[in-house]
């Protein structure tokens, strides 16, 4: 029979547990049944510094078996999990229990939806739940912190919260003691908030409609005996409508400056981060520059009663992301001043070290450059065959050999009769026929050596336009293909038409018109679009020959 592995209850730290309410009376029957019997289902921990352990899954056993002491030997099953995984595994197994609280659920479920860089429907189907189900306990996470207190305590029920969540926190603080004082029920409070929640005063849609509308309350107070305060909108349903309408105006004004634009929504909170340069969640200077270019860094247009309409910049999409490259940015910087504070006797091992560590800093840079969406490379790839094109089509010599290499490769299967056809007629300025070979035949053979080389190099160029871009990949490189000789921005306006504009302070930087620019960088770069393009194609003093983005080499 194997025995069971143990550690000392005193090498066990709490973990990352959602859970935060423990209930009394079953805490105490948890600690009677410990004390006679010790733990009997194991604990699920992960090794951690100095020789401890970090608690993963049954924070209520190991609280349970306090009182025995720290040298108790708590059984365990020991795991070696990342941060990430450590963390899943804690809010999954908490999150799956009957008897968590809802705010300790939507807690959880907030922070699995931040793991999954917001996709709803793969946190609800590694959840277990419902949709349905996801979608309520988000919404609870815009209770005030005393509302998902008192709801974690069981002092509130869960009714009374989904209806507080609609509300601002303030107002929502001011209500609480009142339910709890009056035990008012979820009817009661339904109708209370019904009466003020749709307030004109905070609307952020245009009101102009609402002066005549008989939904308004005003117009309703002057009309009935019984009215609910003036300035609110009795109509749900439409008052709701607007307000995302110009949500979505908001969130498209913003398309220009950035790669992401989202609204946010209660039960967001972990799928975004503010990117910050310095300070104990910054990433550092350098870092914050390549993230304005990345796929995941935008805009976030809030959706909350407090703060609605409320434009957020520079966010972080990505937040699992975000975490390494803040730890990696502080370790870095312990790492300098380790090095510092050497003493001299290890001055030479710590030289060796030194330049280890640069080695692989140096592997590590951030690079900045412009992020690889679709149009980009659309973009890129039509560059390629164009440049390509005219390479090949410059030496005769060289469009025979990437031909009857193609072939050879089956590449030119690319190129119909029809196509062949139209090049023929052009160059020949005669028809050839897609179904008669002896004619196909004499009217080649009539031709003279020159014209039958430019139908070759026709053909090559034609092979080139339809191959895939794995092969057109592979054909640049052996060509050593210079895209100077192709590219320029100043003539490529159509370029930086597909940017937003953080793209173009990644470009910006990356090509040296940051440093160009000086002083008038940020007066630049507060210009619209249309104004920042023209202003980035007519730098004075800059030379823009030679310099090509990243992005587009192959």
């Amino acid at each position: 029979m194997q025995s069971q592995l143990t550690v000392k209850l005193g090498k066990i730290r709490p973990g990352r547990n959602p859970r935060k309410y423990f209930d009394p009376a079953e805490m105490a029957e948890m600690e009677a049944s410990i004390k006679a019997v010790g733990i009997i289902q194991p604990l699920v921990v992960r090794p951690v510094d100095d020789n401890e352990f970090e608690l993963v899954d049954g924070e209520r056993r190991y609280r349970g078996a306090q009182p025995l002491g720290p040298d108790y030997d708590a059984p365990v099953v020991i795991k070696h999990l990342t941060d990430e995984e450590a963390d899943e595994i804690a809010l999954i197994a908490n999150i799956q229990r009957a008897d968590m609280a809802p705010s300790e659920e939507a807690l959880a479920a907030a922070r699995i939806v931040g793991r999954y860089k917001g996709d709803r429907d793969e946190a609800a189907r590694v959840l277990g739940w419902s949709r349905s189900t996801l979608d309520k306990r988000l919404a609870l996470m815009n209770c005030s912190e005393a509302v998902l207190d008192a709801l974690n305590t069981r002092a509130l029920q869960l009714g009374h919260a989904e209806l507080l969540a609609t509300l601002a926190k303030d107002k929502q603080d001011k209500l609480l003691p009142v339910i709890i004082a009056e035990r008012k029920s979820i009817a009661e409070l339904k109708k209370t908030i019904e009466a003020a929640a749709c307030s004109l005063a905070t609307a952020i849609f245009d009101k102009a409609d609402c002066a005549a509308c008989p939904h308004n309350s005003s117009l309703q107070t002057e009309m009935f005996g019984e009215a609910i305060a003036t300035g609110n909108c009795t109509n749900r349903t439409c008052y709701s409508h607007k307000t995302d309408k110009q949500l979505e105006t908001v969130a498209y004004g913003l398309r220009d400056e950035y790669p992401v634009i989202r609204i946010v929504r209660a039960g967001d909170n972990h799928t975004r981060v503010q990117l910050v340069v310095d300070g104990p969640t910054g990433v550092g200077e350098e870092q914050a520059k390549a993230c304005h270019a990345c796929e995941n860094f935008g805009a976030a247009v809030s959706a909350l009663p407090d703060s609605i309409g409320k434009v957020y910049r520079g966010q972080c999409f990505d937040t699992a992301c975000n975490t390494k490259k803040v730890a990696a940015r502080l370790k870095a910087e312990r790492d300098t001043k380790a090095a510092k504070q050497a003493p001299a006797k290890a001055a030479a091992s710590t030289q060796a070290v030194s330049k280890g560590t640069t080695k692989a800093t140096a592997e590590e840079k951030p690079v900045t450059r412009i992020s690889e969406s679709e149009k980009v490379k659309a973009y890129r790839t039509a560059l390629w065959r164009k440049a390509l094109r005219r390479e090949a089509a410059a030496s005769a010599d060289t469009a025979n050999t990437y031909l009857l290499a193609m072939a050879l490769t089956g590449l030119t299967r690319h190129i119909s009769g029809e196509t062949m056809g139209k090049i023929f007629e052009k160059l020949v300025d005669e028809k050839s026929s897609a179904t008669d070979l002896k004619k196909n035949l004499s009217a080649v053979h009539d031709l003279d050596a020159g014209k039958r080389q430019n139908l070759t190099i026709a053909l090559t160029v034609a092979a080139i336009e339809g191959i895939d871009v794995s092969d057109l990949t592979a054909l640049c490189q052996y060509h050593k293909l210079d895209l100077r000789q192709h590219w320029n921005l100043q003539k490529s306006k159509d370029f930086l038409e597909m940017l937003t504009k953080s793209e173009m302070k990644v470009l910006a930087d990356e090509l040296g018109l940051r440093a160009a620019l000086g002083d008038n960088f940020g007066k630049v770069f507060n210009k619209s679009k249309p104004e920042l393009i023209e202003a980035l194609l007519h730098v004075e003093g800059f030379d823009y020959s030679g310099k090509v983005p990243k992005v587009l080499c192959f």
